[in-house]
């Protein structure tokens, strides 16, 4: 995996430097609630943006499709356009188990952000398959971090080509350390647990996967974790074979499944790693709209009610 972690730097760099990649800016606010931290990164680059075109005249040129459609955290979104079925070449890192590519996220949230995208075209709310979980085993059990995945449009996802996302663990990323620490030293396997300051409809399930876990029985583990929450849930594929709306996040020895019912609150898009204790917001007022609000609440609001 050393040589996986060389050449995905190597990549960044070089993706860096040519203005391939295209890292979002941010500056953050910490908000606390019930023993919960999140942090609130405002995207400036792109309120300077939105206030230029409100500002442009009417007779102003349209803009290419899709060349002002950034939604965070994800990157654009044009029906028209798979990112993954071909990736660019400046931003492929290469291939990761038996059906899948590692790419650069174009529009990375963090140093290092990776998509784990499928080969052959899959929709994205087809249902997570063994080998999805293969691949986020092998950088959890030997890089540690998050993987996380985004079902549907609801749930924040830019792209119907299924993958997989990762992050790796630093400070300010978003992460299930904080939920777990909530949650009781003597959680076991094959159970579903609730988190008592989430809001939503949730699962979270003990999963053996981290740094020096055996990545076979990660996967194998994370798996059936994930068939147990949504069966907890719910979620169902509907006649077409897609699943309703969801997020996904694992690590830190945990996996958590939260159903969608819309994509934003008051305008700010929220994703699995909203989830994770970071949200990311377009304009400066949605910092405090968040603050007084109080971001459980606007994940709440996103989510399916609790029964």
């Amino acid at each position: 995996m050393t040589a996986l972690l060389d050449a995905i730097r190597s990549k960044t760099d070089r993706a860096l430097a040519s203005g391939d990649l295209s890292p979002l800016e941010t500056s953050e606010t910490v908000v606390e609630q019930n023993g919960l931290r999140f942090i609130v990164r405002w995207a400036e680059a792109l309120a300077r943006k939105d206030a230029a075109k409100a500002a442009a005249p009417a007779t102003a040129p349209a803009p290419a499709a899709g060349a002002d459609a950034v939604i965070l955290p994800g990157g654009p979104r044009d029906p028209n356009f798979n990112p993954f079925l071909n990736p660019d070449p400046a931003l492929t890192v290469g291939p990761i188990g038996t059906q899948h590519t590692i790419v650069l996220n174009k529009f990375p949230v963090c140093l290092h952000h990776l998509v784990l995208a499928r080969r052959d075209f899959a929709e994205q709310l087809t249902p997570l398959e063994l080998c999805d979980f293969e691949v986020l085993a092998q950088l959890l059990c030997t890089l540690g971090g998050l993987g996380f995945y985004n079902g549907g449009a609801p749930a924040g996802a830019s792209q119907r080509h299924k993958h997989v996302q990762w992050v790796p663990a630093e400070p300010g990323n978003a992460s299930l350390a904080q939920l777990a620490a909530g949650l009781s030293a003597d959680a076991q396997p094959g159970v579903v647990y609730r988190h008592p300051a989430l809001p939503m409809a949730h699962a979270l399930l003990k999963v053996d996967v981290g740094l020096g876990a055996d990545q076979n029985a990660s996967a194998a583990a994370m798996l059936a974790a994930y068939h147990q929450a949504r069966a907890d849930l719910g979620l169902v594929p509907g006649a077409d074979g897609l699943l309703p709306s969801f997020n996904m996040l694992v690590g830190s020895g945990w996996l958590l499944l939260v159903p969608r019912s819309q994509e934003h609150f008051e305008g700010v898009s929220i994703n699995a790693l909203s989830f994770g204790g970071t949200i990311y917001v377009r304009q400066p007022e949605q910092v405090e709209l968040i603050r007084q609000t109080g971001p459980l609440q606007a994940l709440g609001r996103v989510g399916r009610a609790l029964s």
